[in-house]
């Protein structure tokens, strides 16, 4: 496997399928970091349904050196979408979770996220985690500035009383 994506972007869209494959497992960590990050325990489903968007829509990509923000917006997108198939398919009951005093603050992060809508816990991970900012994020979401801003603040509040509570 080369170290260079846009070789194996390029590769790629002419038809290498090793390429493709390479590329696939260059892009799977962070596709699979991003997906868990917002569709939690739904996180590898998410990852498997970015990276099959991801090889069906590779042709279409202009720019090489864009992959990794254009992978962003798809991984987030399937995140958001598989999120909230699960969420109504089963919503997580509040007095399953553990109390936020435990001592594995990652689970309690984790079970606190939980918590958030999918959309709330998608805007916080990309403006907090993946530091982009809230115009960066919300062309990524694919909606207006003032609604990412919206969004963001009702997550950081929830997650805020959800956390002290």
């Amino acid at each position: 496997m080369t170290d260079d994506p846009v070789g194996l972007v390029r590769a790629a869209q002419a038809g290498d399928t090793i390429a493709m494959n390479d590329l696939l497992d260059h892009l799977s960590g962070y596709v699979g970091r991003i997906c868990a990050s917002i569709a939690l325990d739904s996180g590898p489903d998410a990852t498997q349904e970015a990276l099959v968007a991801v090889f069906r829509a590779l042709r279409g990509l202009r720019d090489p050196a864009a992959l990794h923000g254009w992978v962003r917006a798809i991984a987030v997108r399937e995140a958001v979408r598989v999120a909230r198939r699960q969420e109504r398919s089963a919503p997580t009951e509040l007095t399953q979770l553990p109390a936020p005093g435990d001592p594995q603050l990652a689970s309690d992060v984790r079970d606190v996220l939980a918590r958030l809508r999918p959309e709330h816990r998608a805007i916080l991970i990309l403006r907090d985690l993946e530091g982009l900012d809230e115009r960066a994020a919300a062309a990524l979401l694919g909606v207006p500035t003032g609604t990412a801003e919206s969004r963001l603040h009702r997550a950081r509040e929830t997650f805020r009383k959800a956390w002290t509570s």
